[in-house]
């Protein structure tokens, strides 16, 4: 199939390639110059494994191409929309004006029996507002969420878990409905569960995905302050909890909290949108799961102080992991810088490493320092403190190691990742979240 991908930044720029490697005709609009220019050179323009190898496979096979014209996108037959929907400034509410200009600008560009996807995270409506602009040019509006996970993005574009189109009623709600399952066939034969739903429900899959994964993990960070008070382990709280086929293991997790460019924006987002349509009280819960996330890098911070007996002024800090998650280069939200800034406040030297974000680290906030090695960070440092648990620090630092370059043996494991015992044993002073 032809198909368009408007909007080239995390998610579009993934889903393009994702698409062409499975054998569609591709091109990918965005109105950033530079970007589609890095793009078009088979260049990433940020972290994700697997990303390059896929564009430059992409572009030699002449199925993958980018542009910065939006008239380059006539004759396909499906155009996803793929920008961004931040959060508004001084609100809590999704931006929606970069889904609204790229729909604007692709009607002149449309035929009858187009499709166009949306795969924004987008308020519930906004499906139902666009449809009928759409509808105008005899071409038919479906949703089609996104699930991807930073770092498994081209696994998750490629193999997702589900697939779920919004469509509207009728015959273009049907043809549309074929298009679609056209598109991921290879997907939908290899068993992936291909649902069709109304636009309402599409759109509320992903706002309601991610607010449950959010209040799944600060339920557990909840329980690590409960069990910090106990004298209780909140790491095997959760594996036991974890044994109840109802409740499961994943994103019980307990640390420093969530952070990025999704999660965080899109549970205010939806708590916004409840408000809007007079159902704020139906999901207030998620201003505490907010809460709880945030409180946790206080406790980060309280912990490093406490471990230095009160005194970090001056004191160098060894920071690892810059990203909000390993396997990504994205700080946007990361509790890991946030946690390094406010030990920056409080006078420490702070020392950031990350094995592949640390030119956004340094751009954002130049007041820190930054190692690019692992061991240069470790140097010396009064305390150490783990914040993003790449396997760089988590599987491949030995306590031993680490001992032999610090100056305290001060560690503060903010993903709970460590073997604790391992480390005591190794003369370390360990302070996990919510653990003895």
């Amino acid at each position: 199939m032809r198909m368009s991908v408007i909007g080239c930044g995390y998610l579009g720029a993934v889903h393009a390639a994702a698409m062409a490697s499975i054998g569609h005709d591709v091109i990918g609009i965005d109105v950033d110059a530079q970007k589609v220019a890095a793009l078009a050179s088979g260049t990433a323009p940020f972290f994700e494994p697997e990303l390059g190898e896929l564009l430059q496979e992409g572009l030699a096979s002449g199925r993958l191409r980018f542009s910065t014209e939006m008239s380059d996108a006539a004759g396909a037959a499906i155009h996803f929309i793929a920008v961004g929907t931040p959060q508004i400034p001084g609100g809590h509410s999704a931006d929606l004006r970069f889904v609204d200009a790229a729909v604007a600008a692709l009607l002149p560009h449309l035929s009858p029996g187009d499709v166009v996807a949306g795969k924004s995270t987008v308020p519930v409506g906004t499906a139902e507002r666009l449809g009928s602009v759409v509808a105008d040019t005899g071409a038919t509006l479906v949703w089609n969420p996104e699930f991807l996970r930073e770092g498994w993005a081209v696994h998750d574009t490629i193999s997702p878990d589900r697939l779920v189109v919004g469509v509207p009623s009728g015959a273009d709600g049907e043809r549309a409905t074929a298009a679609l399952h056209e598109a991921y066939r290879p997907a939908v034969e290899a068993g992936t569960p291909f649902l069709v739903t109304d636009l309402a429900t599409a759109e509320l899959v992903k706002g309601a995905a991610n607010a449950f994964l959010a209040t799944k993990i600060s339920f557990i960070n909840a329980m690590a302050e409960i069990a910090e008070a106990a004298g209780a382990d909140v790491a095997l709280l959760a594996d036991a909890l974890g044994h109840d086929t109802r409740i499961g293991r994943r994103y019980l997790g307990s640390g420093i909290g969530f952070g990025g460019g999704c999660l965080p924006k899109d549970i205010r987002a939806f708590a916004a949108r409840a408000e809007e349509l007079g159902r704020g009280e139906a999901v207030g819960f998620l201003r505490e799961v907010d809460s709880i996330n945030l409180r946790r890098r206080d406790r980060a911070v309280q912990l490093v102080v406490d471990a230095l007996g009160g005194l970090v002024f001056g004191r160098r800090i060894a920071v690892l992991g810059a990203a909000f998650k390993p396997f990504s280069d994205d700080i946007r939200d990361s509790p890991a810088l946030d946690v390094a800034v406010r030990l920056r406040g409080l006078g420490a030297d702070v020392i950031v490493t990350d094995p592949a974000a640390l030119d956004n680290a340094a751009a954002a906030h130049p007041q820190l320092g930054y190692a690019t090695e692992r061991d240069d960070a470790l140097r010396d440092a009064d305390a150490v403190v783990i914040v993003t648990e790449w396997d760089l620090y988590r599987r491949e630092m030995t306590p031993e190691h680490a001992g032999s370059l610090v100056a305290g043996r001060v560690i503060v494991d903010g993903r709970n990742c460590l073997d604790a015992a391992a480390w005591r044993a190794a003369g370390w002073t360990y302070h996990g979240m919510g653990r003895r």
